[in-house]
């Protein structure tokens, strides 16, 4: 039987052109599936105020940058890309907004609908029809909502808490729930919680040592899931002049691999631990991320009847 090949990515956090690169990998790297890992959506609104007439002002990444209506579509996309939402406004408007907490979250969630359809609206321009399976997961940082936006096309699937097969008939259960962080975010689970879903998921399947788990968050103490270590207040926790680096995954999720030992698990969660585990007799494949640099970073994955994980490359364009 011929070998099933899957591009993976996750954690582009609203990034436009990642997402474009992404349902672009499918026929760029000639796969039978592209599978979206979790962290969908973007993290807060920019906004482009127009100051005085014909002069549009937006705040990002410590800069003021002025544009006048030729410039403001480029602009537009530079916040697109990054992985944000831009919204254009008057000063009055911006004054109201910053008074009004609730007006904030109701014009966030506004945005964020708004975009994940057009994104589903795109996945099914460019890839209905074309054999190409087209995977969007969730991950903690998205809210819950965004479940339904996934779940009334054609073409996208959903795969959260439920086994789906992948093309050539793997199965793969996914859990987007983290463990604790400091974040607070939408899809967090105390470890023993977490540690029950995921025995819920494994439970659907037939042998999960056929299986592929795609839980969002990695494998706690591997090379997959090490990032600064920070102090109540967010700062980085600093010991000799370097900041101290820990495993910030899940033991959950570490446990469930060492006691199912799945044919492979997909990953994100830790944007800066790109690379591999291994636990047992289960590879643990975490693509990285670097959104916020219009780069998506993946990994393409060759599925074998007989051996199971036959191989896999990590790429980046």
């Amino acid at each position: 039987m011929k070998d099933t090949k899957i591009f993976f990515a996750t954690d582009i956090h609203g990034s436009d052109v990642c997402l474009r690169k992404f349902l672009n990998a499918g026929k760029f790297y000639g796969v039978d599936a592209v599978v979206m890992g979790g962290d969908i959506t973007g993290k807060m609104i920019v906004p482009i105020v127009e100051e005085t007439p014909d002069e549009y002002v937006a705040h990002l990444f410590g800069r003021r940058r002025v544009v006048d209506s030729t410039g403001l579509p480029g602009l537009q996309k530079f916040i697109a890309d990054a992985g944000f939402y831009p919204h254009h406004m008057s000063p009055d408007e911006m004054t109201a907004l910053r008074a009004d907490p609730a007006a904030v979250d109701e014009l966030f969630q506004k945005m964020m609908t708004e975009t994940m359809s057009r994104w589903v609206d795109m996945a099914e321009d460019r890839l209905g029809g074309t054999g190409v399976e087209v995977i969007f997961a969730p991950g903690n940082d998205d809210p819950l909502f965004v479940d339904d936006l996934l779940s009334g096309s054609d073409v996208v699937v959903n795969p959260d808490s439920r086994v789906i097969e992948l093309p050539r008939g793997y199965p793969m259960i996914s859990v987007g729930y983290s463990n604790r962080t400091p974040w607070d975010s939408p899809r967090e689970l105390d470890e023993d919680d977490l540690r029950k879903v995921i025995d819920e998921e494994v439970a659907k399947l037939d042998d999960p040592r056929r299986a592929v788990f795609n839980l969002h968050v990695p494998p706690k103490n591997t090379p997959i899931d090490q990032a600064m270590e920070l102090d109540a207040e967010f700062r980085p926790v600093v010991k000799g002049g370097s900041p101290v680096i820990t495993g910030v995954g899940s033991s959950a999720v570490r446990d469930a691999i060492a006691t199912y030992q799945p044919m492979m698990s997909l990953h994100g969660h830790i944007h800066e631990s790109r690379g591999e585990a291994r636990i047992g007799k289960t590879v643990a494949l975490n693509p990285g991320s670097e959104y916020s640099e219009g780069l998506l970073r993946g990994v393409i994955i060759t599925l074998s009847q007989k051996k199971g994980l036959r191989g896999y490359q990590l790429v980046s364009g």
